[in-house]
C-alpha cells in the first residue's frame, strides 16, 4: 500500500480535471469545502457526507491516567476531541480494495 497523503493540491488538482473548473476556481471550491467543514466541527457540530462518514464531536470527561514511563498516575483534563465514523459504504469499499468510483 502507498504511504501517500492527499493534499489540498490534490484534490484541488482531481477538481480541475473532473470539473473542469479553472484551477484557480478549484483552488477555491476545496477551500470552501474545507472551511464549511471545519467551522461547524470547531462550533460542535457533526458533519455528515452521505457515502463517506461522519464528522463528530466528542466531550470526555477528566479522568485518572497513567504515565507509561514512571507508572505515576496524572489527572487528565476533560476536553473536546474530533472522531471520524466512516460510512458502511466506505467501510465495505476499503475492505474489498476498491475506490469505488463513477
Amino acid at each position: 500500500m502507498s504511504q501517500k497523503t492527499v493534499t489540498r493540491t490534490d484534490l484541488s488538482e482531481a477538481v480541475y480535471k473532473e470539473l473542469g473548473l479553472s484551477r484557480i476556481e478549484s483552488a477555491e471550491l476545496v477551500e470552501t469545502f474545507l472551511d464549511i467543514i471545519s467551522e461547524r466541527i470547531v462550533q460542535g457540530e457533526s458533519v455528515k457526507l452521505s457515502s463517506f462518514g461522519s464528522f463528530l464531536v466528542r466531550s470526555k470527561n477528566e479522568r485518572i491516567g497513567r504515565n507509561p514511563k514512571t507508572g505515576e498516575e496524572v489527572p487528565i483534563t476533560p476536553r473536546r476531541v474530533m472522531v471520524f465514523k466512516p460510512s458502511n459504504i466506505l467501510k465495505q469499499a476499503v475492505l474489498e480494495g476498491h475506490t469505488g468510483k463513477r
